[in-house]
C-alpha cells in the first residue's frame, strides 16, 4: 500500500463516515432512540431511510446487526461522499 493510500485510510478511520441505510417497511418513530445520531425518514414507497455518522467498520457491523435483529429487509447500505 502506498503512503498516500495509507494516510487516506487513517484519516477515514478517524473521521466518522456518513451512511445511508434503506430498509423495506416503515420503522416506527419510537425506534429513533435506538439509532441515536441518525435521521429516520419514511418514503411513500414504504422505505425507511436511516442516515447518520458511523465511526468505523466495527460500528457499521454493529448497526447492521441491530437492523438484522429488527427483521426488516435491508434494501441498501451506501457510504455518502464527505463534504471535504
Amino acid at each position: 500500500m502506498q503512503d498516500t493510500e495509507m494516510k487516506q485510510m487513517k484519516r477515514m478511520m478517524q473521521t466518522p463516515q456518513t451512511y445511508q441505510i434503506k430498509l423495506e417497511g416503515h420503522l416506527s418513530p419510537l425506534w429513533e432512540a435506538e439509532f441515536v445520531g441518525f435521521t429516520l425518514t419514511q418514503a411513500e414507497n414504504g422505505i425507511t431511510c436511516l442516515t447518520g455518522p458511523v465511526i468505523d467498520q466495527a460500528a457499521l457491523y454493529g448497526l447492521l446487526r441491530k437492523i438484522r435483529d429488527l427483521g426488516m429487509p435491508l434494501v441498501s447500505v451506501t457510504r455518502l461522499k464527505s463534504k471535504q
